[in-house]
């Protein structure tokens, strides 16, 4: 099986993919964690505002709004 590694925010508007890693420690990492974006969960891109930031995501059945200095951060993995 190949899998493709990219940053959340390089993610196309609707694919999905699993969180394969967090590249950022404290706080952010702790609000991310506690947002329930945690290794193998699923996002998926649903709208970009007209300048793409911030963008929103389907993540365990919530929208989630996140700026682009904070979804680069995030490793997701597409199958």
């Amino acid at each position: 099986m190949v899998t493709t590694q990219m940053s959340l925010n390089q993610l196309p508007l609707g694919r999905k993919a699993y969180v394969s890693a967090l590249t950022f420690d404290g706080t952010i990492r702790r609000r991310m964690l506690d947002l329930g974006i945690v290794d193998g969960t699923e996002i998926e891109p649903l709208y970009k505002s007209p300048t793409g930031n911030p963008a929103a995501y389907l993540i365990r059945g919530a929208v989630i709004a996140l700026r682009s200095d904070v979804s680069e951060k995030i490793i997701v993995s597409m199958i």
